[in-house]
């Protein structure tokens, strides 16, 4: 990769950083474009030299946080042994969690909101991060490995609910 390409790359991840900060602390509607230039330390031009529309770095933003939790859960399923698979996995979002929390903040807006390729977005994220799950607990013969996966992404979002409302009793096993 050439060095300009290499400095588009890092200036784009710093613009979608940026975003995903001040999305998940006002809120995409109240969002701005200069607002996130402001926390990138660049002008708002250049913002849209990446992104054409806010609606595009949000979808930016939502991609690079399923994108965390897909290949953190597909390195538990390849690595962990069926024992340990579902507490394994579990700890790793609790660790997402911990380490990315504007990241699932930024999701649970995302989740309420009404434009089309945002509810798209949402709803391919969670539907792979469904898939990887579900297929890891069939491949490791899980009982039940539906319903087994169906309370694992219920007790996701309820440790995402926890988080979000600082309510860490919620979290206990």
């Amino acid at each position: 990769m050439a060095k300009n390409d290499t400095a588009s790359v890092n200036r784009r991840t710093e613009i979608i950083s940026a975003a995903i900060e001040v999305f998940a602390e006002t809120g995409y509607y109240r969002t701005t474009t200069a607002q996130v230039a402001q926390r990138a330390g660049i002008s708002q031009p250049y913002v849209f030299k990446f992104f054409a529309t806010k609606e595009a770095l949000m979808l930016a933003a939502l991609e690079v946080s399923w994108e965390r939790i897909t290949e953190a859960f597909s390195q538990v399923v390849e690595t962990a042994s069926p024992d340990r698979l579902e507490q394994e996995l579990i700890e790793t979002y609790e660790e997402i969690l911990a380490a990315h929390r504007q990241e699932t903040l930024l999701q649970m807006q995302a989740q309420t909101m009404h434009e089309e390729p945002i509810r798209a977005a949402m709803q391919m994220g969670l539907k792979e991060v469904r898939r990887i799950v579900l297929e890891a607990f069939q491949n490791n013969k899980l009982a039940d490995p539906e319903e087994r996966a169906m309370l694992f992404l219920a007790r996701g979002m309820l440790c995402n609910i926890s988080m979000a409302l600082d309510i860490p009793e919620l979290m206990n096993k």
